[in-house]
């Protein structure tokens, strides 16, 4: 199964998360099938791929909640209800 969840990067006590899409057996650090947006925390950023997301949620793709809220917020899952 695949997850779209969060994968942290960046400095120490400053934290940047990758959006990819990767196996639920993987680890946090683990091997992503593709990486398709980013969460900026501090700055409250945020930039998604929005053709590789909706591919993923097309295929079955379960989003974590902190990812589901991201893209709640971002106003992605309106672009799916009228596409």
């Amino acid at each position: 199964m695949v997850k779209l969840r969060l994968k942290r990067c960046g400095r120490k006590q400053w934290a940047i998360y990758r959006i990819v899409a990767i196996d639920v057996r993987s680890r946090r650090e683990g091997r992503d099938l593709r990486r398709v947006g980013f969460y900026d925390p501090i700055n409250n950023q945020t930039y998604s791929n929005v053709p590789a997301i909706l591919y993923f949620l097309e295929k079955g793709a379960q989003p974590t909640g902190t990812v589901h809220d991201i893209l709640r917020k971002a106003e992605l899952f309106k672009e799916i209800i009228y596409n």
